[in-house]
C-alpha cells in the first residue's frame, strides 16, 4: 500500500488516505525547496503536480454528479530530457474529506506565481508539413484544458500575421504568448514581443526586455530554437514547461542594416548557410528533407567564398560572471555608445560565417552549430570559416553530427564576440540559373550586377540584404519557456554528404 504524507497545513487531513495510497511525500508549495522536501525516490513533489481533479462514479451517459471516489492528481514527470504527464490516484469515499483536500490542493497549486493561467496562442497551419493544428488539437490543448489553462488562438494567414496583431493586441491580459510552427514562425514573434516592448516603452533606439515570455510547440522542420530550450522536439514537452511555468532568460541579436532594424532574431548565416536556405527556397514543391539536401548538394557542388570585410567586438570575459548573477529587474543591455569599442578586422575570402546568441540544437546538430555558447551568457559565438576546399569544408560539416571536432581546422576561427560587422567588398549576389560550365576555382567569388542582394538566413528564414550588416547582442532579451539544455536528442542523420 502506498503512505503519502504531508506538510503542517494539510497533516489533520492524513489519517483518511494514509492506508490507501502508495509510495509518494506532497511536499508544498512554500516549503518544497527545504532540505525535507528534498527529492528522493518515491517523492511526489507539489512543485511537479500541475492539475487536481475530483474522481466520481457515473453511470454511462451521466454529464454531472456521482458517488465520491477519491482524487487524482497530475504531475509532470522527467524521463531524460522528456517531460511527461503521470497520474497518481488518490482513494476515499468521503465526499467532505475529498474536497477538503481538494480546496487545499487547489489553493496551494495558485502559488507558484510563474505559471500561466491565460495564454495568447499563434498556430502556423503552413509550417512544415502543416500539422501544427493537428499538433495543438491533439497534444498540446488536452494538457492546457487539464491544468485550467485558458487560450487565445490565432491561426496566422500570412506571413506577418502575428507581427500585426502582437502590434494591437492588449498584452496585459495574458501571462505568455504561444507559437505553434516552426523556426521562422517562433523568429517572428520574438521579433514581435520585443518590438512591441520597444513600442510601449517609448525607446525607438534601444532593445527593450519583452514583457511577456513565449512558449514554443515544435511543428517545423529541424525547430532548432525549441530543441535549443527544450532538447527535443516533443510537443508535450514543450506544453509541459509551459504549464509548469519553467522559466530561461535567453540573448537575443538586433540585425541593422545602413542604420536600420532589419531584424531581432538568435542566429544568422552567410555564405554557404544563407546561400543553401536560397536555393531551398526556390525549391517549396519538393518535401522539406529532400529539398535541404538538394539545397545543400547543390550548393557544395558550386562552392565559392565571399569576399568581405569582417570586424567582431570580443566579448568582455567578465560578462559570463555578470549575467549569471544579474537580477531580473537590472538592466541587462548596456548602451554600447558608452563603452569604448575596440573591434578587430579581418579581410579575405570566407565559405560560411555563422552568428550565433543561443547554442542552436538540432537532431541534425546534437551539440548545437554554436556550441560554445549558451542561452545566456551576454554574448554570441561567431564561426568563421575561411577558404579552403571542397573536401576539407565538408569534413566540417559533418563533425556537427558528432561531439566535437568541428572547429579544429586551420581554416576555422571562433570567438566569443558582442557584436559583429559584415562588409561585402563587392556585391556577391547568387543566380540558381548559375552556368553548369563555370570554372573550379575556389578562390573567385561570383560578381553580379551592381544592385544585387547576399542572400542571409536568420534563425531559418531567408533575408536577403544589400549592404553590410551590423549585428549586436542583447543579452537576455526575451524570455522562452524551457531551461538550459547542453545537447539534444539526436534522432536523424543526414545521409547526402
Amino acid at each position: 500500500m502506498i503512505n503519502l504524507t504531508w506538510t503542517n497545513q494539510i497533516s489533520e487531513f492524513l489519517p483518511d488516505y494514509t492506508d490507501c495510497l502508495t509510495g509518494a511525500n506532497v511536499c508544498s508549495a512554500d516549503e518544497w525547496i527545504s532540505e525535507a522536501c528534498a527529492p528522493q525516490q518515491d517523492v511526489l513533489l507539489l512543485q511537479d503536480v500541475f492539475a487536481v481533479k475530483v474522481k466520481r462514479r457515473r453511470a454511462a451517459g451521466q454529464q454531472s454528479g456521482g458517488a465520491v471516489l477519491g482524487m487524482a492528481l497530475f504531475c509532470c514527470k522527467r524521463r531524460g530530457r522528456r517531460l511527461e504527464e503521470d497520474t497518481l490516484h488518490l482513494h476515499n469515499a468521503s465526499s467532505e474529506h475529498t474536497h477538503t483536500w481538494y480546496n487545499t490542493l487547489k489553493e496551494l497549486l495558485t502559488g507558484f506565481s510563474s505559471r500561466p493561467r491565460y495564454l495568447k496562442v499563434f498556430i502556423n497551419p503552413s509550417s512544415h508539413k502543416k500539422e501544427a493544428v493537428h499538433i495543438y488539437r491533439e497534444h498540446v490543448a488536452p494538457l492546457f484544458k487539464m491544468a485550467e489553462v485558458r487560450t487565445d488562438i490565432t491561426v496566422t494567414e500570412r506571413k506577418g500575421h502575428a507581427l500585426s496583431v502582437m502590434k494591437e493586441c492588449k498584452l496585459d491580459e495574458y501571462d505568455g504568448v504561444v507559437c505553434v510552427g516552426g523556426d521562422g514562425s517562433v523568429a517572428e514573434l520574438c521579433h514581435a514581443l520585443v518590438l512591441r516592448a520597444q513600442l510601449d516603452a517609448d525607446s525607438p533606439e534601444k532593445p527593450v526586455k519583452a514583457v511577456l515570455p513565449l512558449g514554443i510547440i515544435p511543428a517545423g522542420s529541424t525547430d532548432v530554437i525549441s530543441c535549443s530550450v527544450h532538447g527535443v522536439r516533443d510537443p508535450v514537452t514543450a506544453a509541459l514547461h509551459i504549464i509548469m511555468g519553467h522559466l530561461q532568460q535567453v540573448d537575443m541579436c538586433s540585425f541593422s542594416s545602413v542604420g536600420q532594424l532589419v531584424c531581432f532574431g538568435f542566429s544568422a548565416m552567410f555564405g554557404f548557410g544563407g546561400r543553401s536556405l536560397a536555393r531551398a527556397e526556390k525549391k517549396r514543391w519538393m518535401p522539406s528533407s529532400q529539398r535541404r539536401e538538394y539545397a545543400l548538394v547543390k550548393t557544395l557542388a558550386r562552392l565559392r567564398p565571399e569576399d568581405c570585410q569582417l570586424s567582431f567586438l570580443p566579448a568582455k570575459k567578465s560578462n559570463r560572471n555578470v549575467f549569471e548573477h544579474l537580477d531580473q529587474e537590472q538592466d541587462p543591455d548596456p548602451d554600447p555608445e558608452s563603452e569604448e569599442e575596440s573591434w578587430t578586422t579581418n579581410q579575405g575570402l570566407y565559405l560560411s560565417i555563422c552568428i550565433m546568441s543561443i547554442p542552436c540544437l538540432s537532431p541534425h546538430a546534437p551539440r548545437g552549430l554554436g556550441p560554445n555558447t549558451s542561452l545566456a551568457n551576454g554574448s554570441a559565438a561567431l564561426i568563421a570559416v575561411g577558404n579552403t576546399s571542397r573536401s576539407e569544408f565538408i569534413k566540417h560539416l559533418k563533425r556537427y553530427s558528432s561531439s566535437s571536432g568541428q572547429f579544429s581546422f586551420s581554416f576555422v576561427e571562433t570567438h566569443d564576440v558582442s557584436a559583429v560587422r559584415i562588409r561585402p567588398r563587392s556585391l556577391i549576389g547568387w543566380s540558381e540559373e548559375e552556368s553548369e560550365e563555370e570554372g573550379e576555382s575556389k578562390t573567385t567569388p561570383i560578381i553580379q550586377s551592381e544592385g544585387a542582394a547576399f542572400p542571409w538566413n536568420i534563425d531559418g528564414e531567408l533575408v536577403e540584404i544589400a549592404n553590410e550588416v551590423l549585428v549586436r547582442v542583447h543579452p537576455r532579451l526575451i524570455t522562452l519557456y524551457g531551461e538550459e539544455v547542453d545537447e539534444a536528442e539526436s534522432t536523424v542523420s543526414c545521409s547526402c554528404i
